[in-house]
């Protein structure tokens, strides 16, 4: 979510803009939502952030339950063969146990036209490309978050974008953050990315390129194959040569590996080397409506098992400092920095290199039942979420819970919420 001070700007011009829009002549679309959402969290019992509140009380709370109200305004209209698209989201949140916060942002802020051939656009958009569902290889402009539980609107990225469009084939070239830092990383960093779709007979196939002004070059390609009514097949891989990801000094110490108390965090942002993302999966629904997907990914810029394996070996090794005399807030202080490894794949949220993922849902007249699974064959570790939805004219209601299983040493055991669950009311108008 973008912080308020870097959103002043962008909330001045797309309140302009949606101004215009809506006071056009030619507005074609003006509307919104109000949703209304309860989040409610259980801290985890076990893991680096446990063992850190456990040492020093409330040293690294885990994020808190909260009531969110949000207001989405959505406008678009067209003056001069210009077409102009924007979403502005207004919230106010309530933390429990802390003070309510009030922000807004912009979701897009989008002029569009064309040039002879070509369709261009320019602002803050949404840019998802890829086949996947729960992970996407070749997703390099949106670099979205799969698998959130709670739903959110996407925001977009800066960009610059061209696109042609033919009977079959379409090419997309993009420049993604111009107005950002060459030293930007992650979903951030300055970089250009072109895209080419093409569908041949029941194929759709893709393929990808990008280059990043840190992480230099990638390569990928995807394919989606319609096998039936009832069946879709997709694929998609990528090589990338360099990735951003954070790595931990904690074993470069005199002392042996990884038991050193350090006095800063030890996992810093690094440039990863080569790496490759592949997935592979399908979906079957039948004539009622039931559906199944399953998918299996390989993420190499995930941590590997040796690396979680000295990961968990240094969380075992650091309480042992108390009974040396060593002060509590610094081995709270280390056993809390050890939680910086869950974002270390910032750009894919994998904890691990290979997952498995399955999901059942129901769509039986307004309400659509489902369930699905994580697993992480590594370690054993699970993730369960259940969802219900009812969906009406205007009204929506939905709600979900997700929990963490497998053995008490899986890394999704060590998670700082182990358990979560929410309800959301959206009135669209």
């Amino acid at each position: 979510m973008a912080r308020p001070h870097h959103c002043a700007t962008w909330v001045a011009a797309a309140s302009a803009a949606w101004v215009l829009c809506a006071g056009s002549a030619q507005a074609q679309d003006v509307s919104g939502q109000w949703r209304s959402t309860w989040a409610g969290r259980q801290a985890a019992s076990a893991g680096p952030l446990a063992q850190a509140n456990a040492l020093v009380p409330g040293l690294a709370p885990a994020q808190a339950s909260a009531a969110t109200v949000q207001a989405e305004l959505r406008a678009a209209g067209e003056g001069g063969g210009v077409g102009i698209r924007t979403t502005v989201t207004l919230q106010a949140q309530r933390p429990e146990g802390g003070p309510g916060q009030s922000q807004a942002w912009v979701n897009e802020a989008v002029a569009s036209g064309a040039a002879g051939p070509w369709q261009w656009s320019a602002g803050k958009q949404v840019v998802s490309w890829d086949v996947g569902h729960a992970f996407r290889p070749n997703d390099l402009v949106q670099q979205e978050a799969r698998r959130t539980l709670v739903p959110a609107t996407l925001q977009g990225r800066p960009l610059l974008m061209a696109e042609r469009f033919t009977a079959d084939t379409a090419w997309s070239l993009v420049a993604v953050n111009p107005t950002h830092g060459r030293s930007a990383t992650g979903a951030g960093e300055l970089a250009l990315a072109a895209r080419v779709y093409r569908r041949a007979g029941e194929v759709d196939w893709h393929g990808f390129a990008r280059w990043g002004n840190r992480t230099a070059g990638s390569a990928g390609v995807a394919a989606s194959w319609v096998a039936s009514d009832a069946l879709e097949l997709h694929a998609s891989v990528r090589h990338m040569a360099h990735f951003d990801t954070l790595a931990s000094t904690s074993t470069a110490s005199a002392a042996p590996p990884g038991t050193a108390l350090l006095a800063s965090n030890p996992w810093q942002p690094t440039l990863g080397g080569s790496a490759t993302q592949a997935l592979v999966g399908g979906t079957w629904t039948n004539e009622r409506q039931v559906s199944l997907l399953a998918e299996a990914w390989y993420d190499g810029t995930a941590l590997s098992a040796a690396q979680w394996r000295q990961w968990a070996a240094r969380n075992q090794a650091l309480p042992a400092w108390r009974a040396l005399g060593a002060p509590a807030a610094a081995v709270a202080g280390n056993l809390a920095w050890q939680a910086s490894a869950f974002n270390a794949s910032s750009a894919s949220a994998n904890l691990h290199r290979h997952n498995l993922f399955a999901r059942l849902s129901w769509t039986h007249g307004a309400w659509q039942p489902a369930l699905d699974v994580m697993w992480h064959p590594a370690d054993g570790g699970q993730m369960w979420t259940a969802s219900l939805v009812w969906q009406g004219d205007r009204v929506k209601l939905e709600g979900g819970l997700r929990t963490t299983g497998g053995p008490a040493s899986a890394v999704a055991r060590q998670l700082p919420v182990q358990r979560q669950g929410y309800v959301m009311g959206t009135w669209a108008f």
